[in-house]
């Protein structure tokens, strides 16, 4: 008995100074290996059709987190200010290295006059919903996807400017 504690204490100690020189995140769901998808991304994405069709050079950075949510981010974050995407990501069975994600962002406009020299500058406008199949290379290091967006009114209505893009994108390393 005195014996099995000091054991269980290194075992522990062991798995956790593991992890934190960079060991593989634990599998998803129990048993195999990590899905492909997780970690940082940083992708070129080329619209063609919708409101961001006008966007030249659009570039998303994410990251997909273990517990299947993710983070998004564009160079186009500030015209107009919006803040980051927030969503979420899943495998698609049998399909092999092919995931799909599904994230939101809300849109701002500008305010009306008056309102602007009180300093509220932008209020919100709506919210837009990405929906992209990504299929990740058999290497792990880049990922091909297409991508569906919609617009949606403050009140959750669709709007006009929703469309299509393609994204090509390269896991971030050292």
């Amino acid at each position: 008995m005195r014996l099995v504690l000091p054991l269980v204490l290194l075992a522990l100690l062991t798995a956790c100074t593991a992890q934190a020189r960079g060991a593989p995140p634990p599998p998803v769901g129990g048993g195999g290996t990590p899905p492909a998808l997780i970690g940082a991304w940083r992708a070129s994405v080329q619209v063609s059709s919708g409101a961001f069709a006008a966007a030249k050079g659009m570039e998303f950075m994410y990251v997909f987190h273990i517990d299947r949510t993710l983070t998004e981010s564009s160079n186009y974050d500030a015209a107009p200010p919006v803040p980051p995407a927030y969503g979420m990501w899943r495998m698609i069975e049998g399909a092999g290295n092919v995931f799909e994600a599904k994230y939101e962002f809300f849109s701002t406009t500008v305010s009306l006059p008056d309102h602007f020299t009180a300093g509220a500058g932008r209020v919100p406008s709506g919210r837009g919903v990405f929906t992209e199949r990504i299929t990740v290379a058999p290497d792990g290091r880049t990922f091909s996807s297409i991508i569906r967006h919609e617009l949606f009114d403050t009140q959750g209505r669709r709007i006009d400017g929703g469309g299509e893009a393609v994204g090509r994108g390269v896991r971030m390393g050292f």
